[in-house]
């Protein structure tokens, strides 16, 4: 069911690699609220995925940027307000990418050229897309910002290597820079903490079976769905939430409050 909550917005939305992407949802989710936007993301993943069925899904038009240069992504923000006949009401930061990671390097042995590649491509960009849009002034008055981001920001996952320090650095430039842009234009920032989620880039994660089995038996809700989550940052794109500025939200059916539940207890008993 739709409620016209984006009804006349503009935006961007990065990231959509193909349909299990939360990416790719939210896009969905905005094209049936009501929004028009632009599609983005690296040429290489572009080519890897299937953001041309999106498009045409949502006759959006995209517009490849490589999201750790400035004057692609300075390129994408004039090009969007040009396409979308104004400026924007909502971004969508969904870019993440560890070569260590996908390397299998240890966080004891990390290849630090490739660790600096891990937050320029995770964090930085999120700080370079903001700092753009502000010099631009490309984002209405009230417009939101969202970054989806992981709660081993804040706890350790043994899985999760440099990235974990990534999205650290992701979810302090939303307090920094939404507190900069607040007062500015009193556009929001926020980052939302997404369950494990078996999109391309989370299943490609060591353990990742393992762990979505044990996050979803810890959740007094179970896992959060990719379309729950394209839901919820809807309502962030909306008016409805015009107060709400520098959190990170937790949207994981209630995993980062519970210490453990039963049916953990009782696996481990079991054993």
């Amino acid at each position: 069911m739709a409620y016209g909550l984006l009804n006349g917005k503009r935006g961007i939305i990065s990231g959509a690699l193909d349909e299990n992407s939360i990416a790719w949802k939210v896009a969905l989710k905005a094209k049936e609220e009501g929004a028009i936007f632009t599609l983005t993301n690296a040429p290489i993943a572009m080519r890897m995925g299937a953001i041309k069925e999106l498009a045409e899904q949502c006759n959006a038009e995209i517009i490849p940027a490589d999201a750790t240069s400035v004057e692609d992504i300075e390129n994408l923000f004039s090009k969007s307000t040009e396409v979308l006949g104004g400026k924007l009401d909502f971004v969508l930061h969904s870019i993440g990418m560890s070569p260590n990671v996908r390397k299998g390097k240890a966080y004891t042995d990390l290849n630090y050229d490739w660790f600096k590649q891990s937050i320029d491509i995770s964090a930085l960009s999120f700080h370079k897309m903001m700092q753009t849009a502000y010099k631009q002034d490309a984002i209405n008055e009230w417009g939101s910002v969202v970054a989806l981001t992981y709660m081993a920001a804040q706890r350790t996952f043994p899985f999760y290597g440099d990235m974990a320090d990534a999205k650290a650095v992701l979810e302090s430039i939303a307090r920094s820079f939404g507190y900069k842009y607040g007062k500015y234009r009193k556009v929001r920032v926020n980052t939302v903490s997404q369950s494990p989620t078996p999109t391309k880039a989370g299943s490609g994660i060591g353990g990742f079976d393992k762990f979505f089995d044990f996050a979803d038996k810890t959740a007094p809700l179970g896992n959060a769905t990719a379309d729950q989550c394209a839901d919820y940052v809807i309502t962030l794109f909306s008016d409805l939430t015009r107060m709400v500025t520098m959190q990170n939200l937790f949207h994981d059916g209630g995993f980062s409050m519970t210490g453990i539940s039963e049916e953990v207890m009782e696996l481990i008993t079991k054993e």
